[in-house]
């Protein structure tokens, strides 16, 4: 491995002071981070300068890096001597020592190996009900969702910051379904891995459709005469209206499949057509007397299989 000169990555004398080291490294944290760098390079020149910077703020661990002697060059190849680091627990910082170098392990030993591990650890996964309507989920859509997330600015406070993600919705998609979007959730800590984003399916109430997971349901309304008479009315779906046979003799509740009408899969659900026989008004003097011719010529009692 090669030996790390870290006065020289901050630009600082061996003999800077505490006040030196931290201008120095605020300084070159700005200029490198990669949220607002435009030098080539930002991310690694980032981490080198926090590298150094976890070394130089903390008389501990400066003590034993200046250990190693003065004659070192940056790049020079490097073998640790034995006992490098000592037998003092050091402390790291948990908030930017994500991806330290081996030249570091080797001058701080097993204690910064082990707490390295430790530290890194996977974010937390996130969860996020998004809302849409039900003529998306039949063809599908993008959908543009904003997220606020923590992170560390370049003085290592905690900020929070707006994302913002194109997502594809699916066709076909159900109700309370999640879509997973690994990587895009809570970020690691120190190096780890960022948790996945999971997004929960609802639906916005709809005028005339209900839905069953795949199927939709629909009611029907329809005159008296189409349901006595039989006949063919055009009903609406989430894919356009078709032609519908209405049996004769039909009543109020009964029920009617539109085979495949439903939301797309394999297979594709269904359109479940409630039927509901609508009383025209008799609003008018020619209404009302139809209704009474229709009294006197049918005969009809609605209630005989109450006994009554």
């Amino acid at each position: 491995m090669q030996y790390k000169d870290y006065y020289k990555t901050l630009g600082v004398a061996r003999d800077a002071s505490q006040d030196d080291i931290k201008r120095a490294y605020r300084r070159l944290a700005r200029k490198f981070h990669p949220d607002v760098s435009k030098e080539p390079n930002a991310e690694d020149r980032f981490k080198e300068v926090n590298e150094a910077n976890e070394v130089l703020h903390d008389p501990e661990k400066r003590a034993a890096y200046d250990a190693l002697g003065n004659n070192w060059r940056a790049g020079q190849e490097f073998r640790p001597p034995p006992g490098a680091g000592g037998n003092r627990e050091f402390h790291f910082n948990q908030d930017e020592a994500s991806d330290f170098s081996d030249f570091f392990a080797s001058v701080f030993g097993r204690a910064f190996r082990e707490s390295k591990e430790t530290r890194r650890r996977r974010g937390q996964d996130q969860n996020l009900k998004l809302a849409i309507d039900l003529e998306e989920a039949f063809r599908g859509v993008t959908r543009q969702i904003k997220l606020d997330v923590q992170e560390a600015d370049v003085d290592g406070n905690r900020k929070t910051r707006s994302r913002t993600l194109n997502v594809r919705i699916p066709e076909g998609v159900t109700q309370g379904r999640q879509i997973r979007l690994a990587g895009q959730g809570a970020a690691g800590l120190n190096g780890g891995a960022a948790g996945d984003l999971y997004l929960e399916i609802e639906f916005n109430p709809h005028r005339h459709f209900t839905p069953d997971g795949k199927d939709i349901q629909l009611r029907l309304p329809i005159a008296p005469w189409e349901a006595a008479l039989g006949a063919s009315v055009t009903v609406p779906t989430l894919g356009g209206t078709v032609s519908l046979k209405i049996p004769e003799g039909s009543q109020t509740g009964q029920k009617l499949r539109l085979k495949g009408r439903g939301l797309p899969g394999q297979p594709p659900g269904d359109t479940l057509v409630v039927l509901e026989i609508v009383t025209p008004p008799a609003k008018t003097e020619s209404a009302r007397e139809a209704y009474r011719l229709m009294a006197e010529r049918l005969n009809f009692n609605p209630r005989a299989e109450l006994g009554v």
